[in-house]
């Protein structure tokens, strides 16, 4: 049983690398801007959209003059409501990429259904975070 836990860690973790790999060396799509006071937050993936399993992105912040953004830490979780039931809730792996400003992450949906992104910074650029919506399809 724990060989077999091992496994499912080894394949997870090897999974998400090649996503990152594979969405920093692509073209990639838009799938949400966000304006807040003090910057502007990219979300991106290859295809354009999330779907239900395994997913790489790409969160690229800029000043509002669209100077890239040092923000350091950041987190990017989703929680999703259904009636009767506790939020669904996941949570991104996001470190930094070699470009500033430019963040790589992998999330992981069980299913579809439009979910409540929160985006949080905290580093040289300051603390801040903001929400958005986003479909998974």
């Amino acid at each position: 049983m724990k060989r077999q836990k091992t496994a499912v860690v080894l394949v997870t973790v090897m999974m998400a690398l090649t996503g990152m790999a594979a969405v920093s060396a692509a073209d990639l799509r838009v799938m949400h801007t966000q304006k807040t006071k003090d910057a502007v937050i990219v979300l991106k993936s290859e295809s354009g959209q999330w779907s239900a399993g395994n997913n790489a992105f790409v969160l690229e912040f800029t000043s509002p003059t669209g100077q890239p953004l040092d923000v350091g830490k950041v987190t990017l979780s989703t929680s999703m409501t259904m009636p009767g039931m506790a939020p669904m809730i996941a949570g991104a792996t996001v470190s930094p990429d070699k470009a500033p400003g430019r963040y790589l992450g992998t999330i992981s949906f069980p299913d579809g259904g439009t979910r409540q992104v929160t985006v949080a910074w905290d580093g040289p650029a300051g603390k801040g975070s903001t929400r958005f919506s986003v479909p998974v399809r």
